[in-house]
């Protein structure tokens, strides 16, 4: 693809972006989303590939995750390979860059500018492992140039973003992938299956908890001149342009510009998009209401210590729990995530609780499995599970093969990705109830939350 091509189209796309910013909020609340225009969502054909062709990738945005993510995917022996890593901070990267020179025999090429793998045809495919404020435009770029994508979660910053994505989705045939991996994990659709057979009753409400360990002092570092590793114009990418400032570059996930926050965007829409899995998919809830703030420390980080939201579905509740002040919650460790073990479901810092009408379930996060209690803790029925990266990895490269719908689709990374913007407009609009239209994706009763739900990016910015 020549540059001039893709510029043309990356233009495209950023317009699609602001026009939807632009619209009037009383104009977006009474609009259907596009991509609901059709009666399902499937993947324009496009060439199969069989084992033996080569899967030639890229990874945007090198952090710790990213590498993990990419080395999976290098060391699944399903014929792929790794050509570039692309981040904008120096930096980051040689430890990942070192090891996939390892697998593959060939080091791949460090480049800052995402806008030089979108470019290169013979790339297939990449993972976009950024901060959550840039997940939505390089997917929606990486779309238009033809190339497939495994994005992280949250998937979006804002309603209107999700909405954008799977309409590039749809008109460019590409697969795209959400990093919700549980989505991956067999024990959650036997979870599934014990709900649907009515094992625990009529479910009455959910409870789902990110309680991490804390809580966790801050202090916001002064503004200087940005290193001349980083390409700090291009890390602030769609968010509003600052002095450099090294809190916000290493504690991005504590600013709203970058992040739906780090226990709610960057944490707990694992267990939630999970839950909603088990559940069957229910759907969008009916209202929202959060409250929180923070609690502990008067500092300068724009999102709350602890958050509680409640999402009325009309027939069952769904709260989330998000906060980092209880050192005594512990994650799962290795000795759960790849064992037949269960977690300490008392102190399990990212539990999910299902509460039926006869019994109640347990599941855990990344592993853990599910078991059912009856009346006095009698387990009644249970199922292990083993961590499911590896396997959500190599279902996207299958996909990318086959072109089959992959597990952690799209619609799916929005729809959960949009109960976490509900929860923090609740929360930045005053700790307000919001009622929400599922059939619009909008708030209809609060006009400041809808202000906030407004994405608005920089003019012109790197087009």
């Amino acid at each position: 693809m020549q540059r001039r091509k893709f510029f043309q189209l990356a233009s495209a796309g950023a317009a699609g972006l602001t026009m939807a910013a632009s619209c009037s909020n009383q104009d977006q609340s009474r609009k259907v989303p596009a991509y609901k225009s059709g009666e399902s969502f499937s993947v324009t054909p496009v060439r199969p590939k069989s084992i033996n062709d080569r899967i030639v990738v890229a990874l945007i945005g090198a952090g710790h995750h990213g590498i993990t993510v990419i080395l999976e995917a290098a060391n699944l022996g399903e014929n792929v390979y790794v050509k570039y890593i692309c981040d904008v901070d120096d930096t980051r990267g040689g430890y990942g860059i070192e090891e996939l020179g390892k697998i593959q025999g060939v080091k791949p090429l460090r480049v800052r500018d995402m806008r030089r793998v979108f470019d290169d045809q013979e790339v297939d495919g990449v993972f976009i492992a950024t901060p959550e404020h840039w997940h939505a435009l390089a997917t929606v770029w990486a779309c238009q140039a033809g190339k497939d994508v495994y994005v992280e979660k949250c998937i979006s910053h804002s309603i209107s973003e999700g909405q954008q994505m799977i309409e590039t989705a749809r008109n460019t045939g590409r697969i795209v992938q959400c990093g919700t991996q549980n989505r991956s994990a067999d024990y959650a659709l036997t979870a599934r299956d014990y709900i649907k057979s009515g094992g625990l009753g009529d479910i009455v409400s959910i409870h789902i908890k990110e309680m991490l360990k804390g809580p966790v002092p801050f202090v916001e570092k002064q503004h200087t001149r940005a290193p001349d590793t980083i390409d700090w114009d291009m890390w602030l990418g769609p968010a509003p342009k600052v002095p450099y400032n090294v809190s916000r570059h290493k504690s991005w996930g504590y600013y709203w510009d970058y992040s739906g926050g780090n226990a709610m965007a960057g944490g707990i829409i694992h267990q939630l998009d999970l839950a909603r899995l088990v559940l069957d998919d229910p759907g969008f809830p009916k209202s929202v209401y959060c409250a929180g703030g923070r609690y502990f420390f008067d500092d300068n980080r724009d999102v709350p210590d602890y958050q509680m939201a409640t999402f009325d579905y009309g027939k069952f509740a769904l709260t989330l729990e998000a906060g980092e002040c209880t050192p005594y919650m512990k994650k799962s460790g290795p000795e759960i995530r790849f064992s037949d073990d269960f977690p300490d479901w008392m102190q399990n810092s990212t539990r999910i609780e299902i509460n039926g009408t006869e019994r109640m379930m347990y599941v855990g996060r990344m592993g853990g499995g599910w078991q059912v209690f009856d009346k006095d803790r009698q387990i009644v029925a249970r199922e292990p599970g083993f961590y499911p990266l590896k396997a959500h990895i190599k279902n996207f490269i299958d996909c990318m093969r086959s072109r089959d719908e992959p597990k952690g689709n799209i619609i799916q990374g929005h729809n959960s990705s949009v109960m976490i913007h509900l929860a923090n407009l609740s929360y930045r609009s005053g700790n307000t109830q919001l009622l929400f239209s599922p059939e619009y994706e909008s708030i209809t009763n609060n006009s400041e939350a809808q202000e906030l739900s407004v994405q608005h990016y920089r003019k012109n910015y790197a087009l």
